[in-house]
């Protein structure tokens, strides 16, 4: 594995900080007992937002993947489709200044310019989705659906953190590599697990990381 980033590690000692990674027993929706928890939405003010923003942005420019727009799906992508978009012109105008984004309202505007899209048209664009995770594929999966709808071609996904984790479906791999197979596209992350346990070494208690390796070696895809 290679050494990890400097924005990688900068992201999760923040997502420390803020308690939006945390460490104990929780349930998930898929009814496992995981030793960890992480939540995006504790990134909730500006130094964290733009911090996230930032590790989103290296992560993209890091990939090389070519889009034209960046889209979040509602609710909880349309902040992260602004800021990202934002960091990467301050990190690269000359690259990134004409990148545009979008993001969907949950039910269609009947009035105005009325339509379920705000921000840039997605027509004829390569589009490049973030959200936070991906577990179960329903979000990515509407996502799809709408870009196809608006005449858009998908390029790619990125997230916040890839679990590396098998669904509950198919013991044999990942929703992300689930996802990344059926629509054939990248699935870009700023961490994977086994960078979070890489990183993590010596920062938090050991009892805590050696239940996150059990539960990557009973999980893990």
């Amino acid at each position: 594995m290679s050494t990890p980033s400097s924005y990688q590690s900068n992201f999760l000692q923040l997502a420390l900080d803020s308690q939006a990674l945390k460490f104990g027993t929780f349930t998930l929706k898929s009814k496992r007992q995981s030793p960890y928890f992480f939540n995006l939405g504790l990134f909730n003010n500006g130094k964290l937002l733009s911090n996230l923003a930032t590790a989103y942005a290296e992560a993209i420019i890091e990939s090389g993947i070519e889009f034209d727009i960046l889209f979040g799906p509602a609710y909880k992508g349309i902040p992260l489709a602004a800021l990202t978009v934002a960091k990467l012109y301050e990190l690269k105008p000359e690259k990134y200044g004409n990148i545009g984004y979008s993001f969907n309202r949950k039910e269609k505007k009947d009035h105005g310019e009325g339509g379920s899209i705000v921000g840039c048209s997605l027509n004829n664009k390569k589009i490049l989705i973030i959200d936070d995770v991906i577990t179960a594929g329903t979000a990515i999966n509407e996502a799809f659906e709408i870009i196809k709808q608006e005449n858009g071609q998908c390029v790619g996904c990125i997230i916040a953190l890839d679990r590396q984790e098998t669904t509950i479906t198919d013991s044999t791999k990942s929703a992300t590599k689930a996802v990344s197979e059926k629509y054939g596209i990248p699935i870009l992350s700023i961490v994977s697990l086994s960078e979070v346990i890489t990183i993590l070494k010596g920062k938090i208690d050991e009892k805590d990381l050696k239940s996150i390796e059990e539960y990557r070696s009973k999980y893990g895809a």
